[in-house]
């Protein structure tokens, strides 16, 4: 048997075969299930690849089918900045200084030249990436954004299945990594006919959104980067300061009876933006008017203004 595991490569286990096919069915079998295995190796390699086009990564997050289920919550999720995590407010291709000669530390001197590693923003705005695309997806995104083609860029989306996969376990060496095909949510469904939901113990915690919204500057990267301080800001001040409530529970209240997936405020919905701000931040304004007597028949009208803005937010307003 040792000598057996001493070859290497296709041509290495058929010579062993034909070496020892005289010295018993045993010993035959074992190497005839060896080399079905190293046989069907290329295709367990071809289900991991990873895409090397926007198209085909897309196609691999791609959640519609979750609509004909979840209509609700899937219109909930169109409207949000989760479906559109790189088009910015308005429309706005925020990537785009990330595929301009001399706009970042992190920007190529051509565009063929962009890799996964030049645009440090998929780690929260297209996770997948980072784990299951080549570095041709980022040639091909940053030629899309210099040519302003938001058709294409619009593809790249957070979809339910970044969520409910791909980020739904922190602890991975002790839990184990999301399982390809499981859907994770709040509870076990064996019977669910988009396909096996396992709990996931971060769904509803902090620490699930914690993951992209930050705790300010990001060291991994070979040119540090300052990113949002909002989860940051959760932790360090609003739960010291006695906080009680998750991300989710301020910005997924339920909506006839589901967590709403809009997951607010889309800043593109300037008035429910301007709402949802104003029952948040708190602005007192104390006013002193007088006039000064500089000197003799010299009155000079003066005014003492006295702001003091506070909010019930459970981070820093604004941060992202």
């Amino acid at each position: 048997m040792k000598r057996l595991m001493s070859f290497r490569g296709e041509q290495g286990l058929f010579a062993a075969f034909h070496d020892i096919k005289e010295k018993g069915g045993a010993m035959r079998t074992i190497l005839l299930l060896l080399i079905t295995a190293f046989v069907m190796m290329p295709l367990s390699n071809a289900q991991a690849q990873k895409a090397k086009t926007i198209d085909e990564l897309a196609k691999q997050f791609d959640s519609s089918q979750c609509k004909s289920c979840h209509a609700e919550i899937y219109a909930q999720w169109e409207m949000s900045h989760h479906a559109r995590p790189l088009m910015g407010v308005k429309g706005g291709l925020m990537l785009t200084p990330l595929a301009m000669k001399g706009t970042s530390p992190f920007s190529p001197d051509d565009p063929k030249k962009a890799t996964i590693k030049t645009f440090p923003c998929f780690k929260c705005h297209l996770p997948q990436a980072v784990s299951s695309a080549e570095d041709s997806v980022a040639v091909e995104l940053a030629e899309a954004l210099l040519a302003k083609d938001s058709a294409k860029i619009a593809k790249l989306q957070i979809t339910c299945i970044v969520c409910h996969n791909e980020k739904a376990i922190v602890h991975k060496l002790t839990e184990g990594f999301p399982e390809k095909g499981v859907i994770y949510g709040s509870k076990n469904i064996d019977n669910h006919p988009g396909g096996k939901i396992k709990k996931s113990v971060i769904m509803k915690e902090a620490p699930f959104c914690g993951q992209c919204h930050g705790l300010g500057p990001n060291f991994e990267f070979d040119n540090p980067v300052q990113c949002a301080n909002l989860y940051g800001s959760y932790e360090h001040a609003y739960i010291p300061a006695g906080g009680t409530q998750t991300c989710q529970q301020c910005h997924m209240q339920k909506v006839n009876g589901k967590a709403d997936h809009l997951i607010s405020p889309n800043f593109n919905d300037e008035q429910k933006t301007s709402e949802q701000l104003s029952k948040a931040i708190n602005l007192d304004v104390q006013t002193l008017g007088y006039e000064w007597l500089r000197k003799a028949k010299d009155y000079r009208p003066l005014i003492v203004v006295n702001t003091k803005i506070s909010h019930t937010a459970g981070h820093r307003i604004p941060d992202g």
